[in-house]
Parts: C-alpha cells; structure tokens; sequence
C-alpha cells in the first residue's frame, strides 16, 4: 500500500500486504518477521522479496519491538543491531525505519522539509505509556512542522479491551473517552486511531492521514494476531531518497 498523504517529495512509504511471500501457513506468505516462529530463512527470503520489489536503498534497520517507548536514533553511531525500541527516527537518506505489526499501530512521521523521517509500533500498551511523545521529544523539531500517516491497524469494531485498559488509555485525557463504547459483554470496543490522533493533536501535530484500514477484517490482505493468534507480521516503512 502507497498512503495519500502530503508529504515532501523525496520521502517514500510503503505498507505491505501479506501475500507474495514464500512463508507457509500460518504465515502466509509475505511474513517480515524473524520472531514469531516462522522459518528463518523464509524470512529472509521475504525480507529479499520487499526489498527487490520496493527499490529499498538498503535493508530496513529493523527493531526489537517490545511496547515500550524507547526510540532508537538510527543515524547515532553507537546503535545497536539489536535495538530494542518501539519507535526510530533517521535524517540520512537511504535510511529505512521499519515497524512490524500484525494489529497495532504502526504510524509513520516526517518534516515539512524532509529533511528527517520517523516511525513508531503504537499498540495500547505503547500508546498508554507514551511511545509516541517519547518519539516526538526525541526529533527535537517544532511539532507543528511534523505531519502522520496511519497504517493497517485492528479497527474499532474488533479491538475489545477490559477496563484495566480503558483506564490506562484515558489517563490524563479525559476526552479519550469517546475513543470506547461498551459492549453487550460489558466490556470496551476502542479506536487505536482516535486514541493515537488526539495524543497527536495534543502535541500540536494536526496533519495526521490514514487510519482506515483494518487489520482483523480483511484477512486476504492482513495478518492479524488477534483473528488468527500464530500469524505473521506485514511492515510499514519509511525513508528518504
């Protein structure tokens, strides 16, 4: 998937699909990620799939996700091969940010400029202890000057959470209670992409796109750890030229 968004020419995105792999079932097919039990070098050979068929500059720099809200700078010479960290930033070109999901959500970042490129795995956990404002502080730029795409993530007529989470989520923003409704079961149907744009707006990034895809409901295009538990993972990725 190519986003509709008004980013600065120069940057490019890409959010894969899950089919043009060689991974078997569960993980079928296009599976970008080493850690879920799928084969090794299937992996690899998908990994060589996207890059071949995106035009990447290089191998993505790919994270240790862990729902956490360490942000990894990418272009600091001292990074680990392991990074374990939830959100990266890059202002090299050729630099690829990668984030891998199978139903949190993956949000990508850049400048009015172009001149830095960003992304961050905001599940509920990252997004209640606050991965995206970590990754914001961390570009040390005018938020105003910064604009959001949204990629595939479980859409609110499939994420269902306790009320441990909805309390967690609507800490300190009272108003993100209308990102919940209640459910016949007593519990809460919640909107990853309203939770994730108002902790965007609260920082003063208004241009945010994307937001409408949902990982859960279409199964022929997107893995979705909820709908399938063993699955793959697709990827989102971002970089300048």
């Amino acid at each position: 998937m190519l986003p509709t968004w008004t980013a600065p020419a120069g940057v490019r995105v890409i959010s894969t699909y899950r089919g043009g792999g060689s991974s078997v079932a569960p993980y079928a097919s296009l599976n970008l990620g080493g850690h879920v039990g799928d084969v090794p070098e299937a992996v690899a050979d998908n990994r060589r799939r996207l890059a071949a068929a995106a035009g990447l500059p290089q191998e993505p720099k790919w994270l240790t996700q862990v729902h956490g809200v360490n942000v990894a700078d990418l272009d600091a010479a001292d990074v680990a091969d392991a990074r374990a960290a939830d959100a990266c930033f890059s202002r090299r070109p050729g630099t690829v940010c990668a984030i891998l999901t199978a139903d949190c959500l993956p949000i990508v970042l850049t400048s009015d400029p172009g001149d830095l490129v960003a992304a961050v795995h905001a599940g509920w956990r990252g997004l209640a202890a606050g991965v995206i404002e970590s990754l914001v502080t961390a570009l040390a730029v005018p938020p105003a000057s910064l604009l959001a795409w949204l990629g595939p993530a479980i859409g609110p007529g499939h994420f269902e959470v306790g009320a441990e989470v909805r309390e967690a989520l609507v800490h300190g923003d009272a108003g993100a209670q209308a990102a919940f409704a209640l459910n016949p079961r007593g519990r809460f149907m919640a909107d990853l992409g309203m939770l994730a744009r108002r902790r965007l707006a609260a920082l003063g990034i208004d241009r945010v796109y994307g937001g409408s895809e949902c990982t859960f409901a279409d199964g022929a295009r997107y893995f979705s750890h909820r709908r399938d538990g063993t699955t793959g993972r697709q990827a989102t990725l971002i970089w300048r030229e």
